[in-house]
Parts: structure tokens; sequence; C-alpha cells
């Protein structure tokens, strides 16, 4: 007669697996705890058993109302291949990949559940690459419109050329003026960014050269523009296309002599700075008109980049999305919230006049209306949901129907026009009439806001 074997205990199976496995009983206590489990949380199996699970792995689904292994025992049913990131026992971050399944007695009663977790570093670090590759500075983006951007910006940030950014309102000229700025030999100078639309022409040629005492009534002292402030970095001229034509000329001479007068100066003054300038006009029409001067285009279109609505890469939402996201998260001092996948949809449909800006007040908004869980559609603006969005396929036909216009732009189609008139009254009746709050939900400038208005009749 053959002699049985002595049968293996399973806790010494248990232990000689790869991934961590415990289990719990309805209570969510733990009732075993294998070693490699020990291994990823720094906790012992005698520290753990007898713990509830959450107090050992303190998992951010843990915390969120996402607990896999709660789902998995109300459903009655498997969840395989979750990604979450516990806290070990001192108190690092680990990312991991968990599986939970419910555990029956004979007679098919839940009687607990079991949870393999398996550490997730490699592929996270990976993944961390992979989206460093997705940004420059604080500009983030994997659309091919963004890879190339991407590849263009180190090469003309290293130089000290003049740098024109074009792009529609809340494309992210500031941030990419910035990155250009942190990429370039003058980082460690000031980065100083003057609005060229805040202010009347006399106001903004103070504010860009600065004056000295005595040369208006109420100059009781020299003060310093932003010109001598930048010396040593860069000045960034923010929507330079509403710069006032006699001040365009003053502005060349500073290109060309590298030096100007501060009003009421009799000595010139050195201009070290590199100049960045922005604008959401199309100037090459302006200069057509006349209403911008053509030797200061030209001066400033040395190294020029143009950035891409966002209705043009749709591809980017998710990723742009899950950072605004981790940000607010951030700032609130909690886990990142997630979108459902109804939400993400309901981004990626939408046709976004207000660009990244819209997409960030979008995002602030829902997320400050939910404090916790992921974000879904009823979370969103109410504007955003009462639109009719075009289809994610028909980019172009979304560009014509929601982007904002300059008082260049030929006038809207019907159909655009119902688009546009729809998702601004919506957001009037949403900020009750506010002008202020009706621009910060469509992503826009109040100006843009105060013309689009008009150009659709609308008299509030």
């Amino acid at each position: 007669m053959k002699r049985l074997q002595t049968p293996i205990p399973p806790e010494l199976i248990l232990d000689h697996l790869a991934v961590g496995v415990f289990t719990v009983d309805p209570d969510f206590l733990i009732t075993s705890f294998n070693a490699q489990a020990e291994e990823l949380t720094g906790f012992t199996r005698k520290e753990a058993l007898g713990r509830r699970c959450y107090e050992i792995f303190r998992a951010d689904m843990c915390f969120e109302g996402h607990c896999a292994l709660r789902r998995a025992m109300d459903s009655k049913s498997s969840i395989v291949r979750e990604r979450a990131n516990i806290l070990d026992k001192r108190n690092q971050e680990r990312p991991v990949e968990i599986s939970a399944a419910v555990l029956r007695d004979k007679t098919g009663a839940i009687i607990g559940g079991v949870e393999t977790i398996q550490d997730d570093s490699n592929r996270a670090a990976l993944e961390k690459q992979v989206k460093a590759s997705y940004s420059f500075g604080d500009v983030i983006g994997k659309s091919p419109a963004m890879q190339t951007l991407f590849e263009a910006l180190p090469v003309l940030s290293a130089t000290d050329s003049t740098m024109l950014i074009l792009g529609e309102t809340g494309t992210g000229k500031g941030l990419t003026a910035r990155a250009a700025h942190n990429a370039s030999p003058r980082r460690e100078g000031p980065f100083v960014k003057v609005n060229c639309a805040a202010l009347p022409a006399p106001l903004l040629e103070s504010e860009l050269f600065g004056y000295r005492k005595g040369a208006f009534t109420d100059a009781r002292s020299d003060k310093p523009g932003m010109f001598e402030l930048a010396h040593g970095g860069t000045i960034f001229l923010d929507e330079i296309g509403e710069m006032d034509i006699g001040l365009q000329a003053k502005l060349l001479q500073v290109l060309e002599d590298k030096e100007f007068y501060p009003l009421g100066g009799v000595r010139p003054v050195k201009a070290d700075a590199r100049v960045i300038a922005s604008t959401n006009r199309d100037l090459a029409s302006m200069v057509r008109e006349k209403r911008f001067r053509d030797d200061l285009y030209y001066r400033l279109q040395v190294a020029q980049l143009e950035l891409p609505p966002l209705r043009e890469r749709r591809e980017d939402i998710p990723l742009l999305a899950a950072r605004f996201l981790q940000e607010q998260g951030a700032l609130e001092g909690h886990t990142a919230r997630g979108l459902s996948s109804a939400a993400l949809k309901l981004l990626m449909e939408y046709g976004f006049p207000g660009n990244v800006r819209e997409l960030r007040n979008i995002l602030e908004y829902a997320a400050a209306l939910k404090p916790g869980g992921r974000i879904e559609p009823a979370d969103m603006p109410r504007y955003l949901l009462r639109i009719d969005c075009p289809p994610a396929g028909a980019q172009r036909a979304a560009a014509a129907e929601t982007a904002p216009q300059s008082d260049s732009t030929p006038d809207p189609t019907p159909e655009r026009s119902e688009t546009e008139r729809k998702a601004v009254t919506d957001a009037l009746h949403q900020a009750k009439g506010s002008r202020s709050e009706t621009a910060r939900l469509l992503g826009i400038s109040r100006t843009t806001l105060w013309r689009k208005m008009k150009q659709l009749g609308l008299g509030w």
C-alpha cells in the first residue's frame, strides 16, 4: 500500500506566493495574512490579525468609498486587477494592483472576503517616466500637436530671441511663456508679466518703462518700470494685440536699441530682458488693417509658437483632467478624485470655447460640489449639461461652432450663433447675471464675454 504524503499546510503555501494575500471576516477584520503581505505593508502577521483591513493597508480607495472587498461582498462577485496606492507602516506610499473575491461556506453563505495585492512600483515608475514626456514645465499634452510643440520649445527657449505665442483665450499661453523662461539661460532671473489689455496706453507706458521724480504731478519719487524689474530675466507681454499703436513704436525701439527712456528721464536705461509676447488676435490681419505695426510684428515673430485649441487635441482632455483633479486634491488635502466614464464622455464631447482654462474651471466647480468620490455628470456646471455638444469626431465643425471671436473674425453662422447663445445664456442663468462669474464659468475674459454678448444680441 502506498503511504499518503503529509498534506502541506495552507499557510505554508500562501507564504510562498509572490503576491500578498489576506482574508477578512464579514466585519472586515483580518483573519489571515501571508508573508508577502507583511513585506508590502511592513506590518507583521501578529500586528495585522484581528485589525480592520483599512487600518493596515490604508489604501486611497479605502477612504473614497471604493473599497474593493466591500464592493466584492456587496455585489457577490469578484473585483479583478484594480490599481491603488497603500501607505506602509513607515507611511511610505506604495502602488499596488489588487483583486478581491468573496469567501463562502459549504451552504453558499458569505463568510468573508479574500484580497490579493501585488507590488506595482515598476509599472508606476514607467508611467511616471512616460508622463514626463507628456509635459514641458507645467504645459502638458500627448497629442501630436503638443508633442511637436514640446520638440520646438527647448530649442527656442535656449535662444535669446523675441518669442511670439499665438493661441485662443485659455490655451495656456502664460504657462508656455513661463516654461520657456524656466528652460532658458535666463532662468535664474525674474519673470515679469504685463497684461497689455488691462491698462490704457498712458498707464501701460509708465508701467513698462517707469518714470522719474517730477515727470508729472504725482510723481514724487522714481518708479522703475517692468523692463527694469525684468533685468537679466524675461518680460512677458500678454495680449500684445491690445497695445496702442503709438506705444508699439516705443516697444519696437526698445527691441531694436536695447534701451529706453523712463517718463521724465534724460538718460537711457539699458533693457537687458528677453521679450516674450502673446496674443489671441490675428496679428497678420491687424497688420493688413493698419491696426498693428508691421515692423513690430516681424520683429516679434523671430521665434513663433502656436498653441492649438483644446477641441483640436481632445486626446489631451483625460490627461489634463487628471492633473487638475490631482492639484485640486493636493490643495484641499485629500486624495485626488476621479471622473466617471460618463463624466469623461461629457467632457470629451464638449467644444470648450474657453479651452484649457474652461476645463480647469469646470473641474474646480465639480470638485467643490463633490467633496469625495468620483465626479459624475450631475456634478458638472448646468450649462455644460444642457448644451448641444459637437460629436468628438467633428473637430473642425466644433471649431467653427465654439471658437472665441475676435473683432476681425467673420460673422457667425446661424447654427454657431445658436450654440454659443445657449452656452452663454445658460452660464448667465447659473451665475445669476454676474458678468465676472459667467466669464469664469465659460473660461473666457470679461472683454471676450462682453463682445460675444453684443454679437449674439444678449442684453443682460
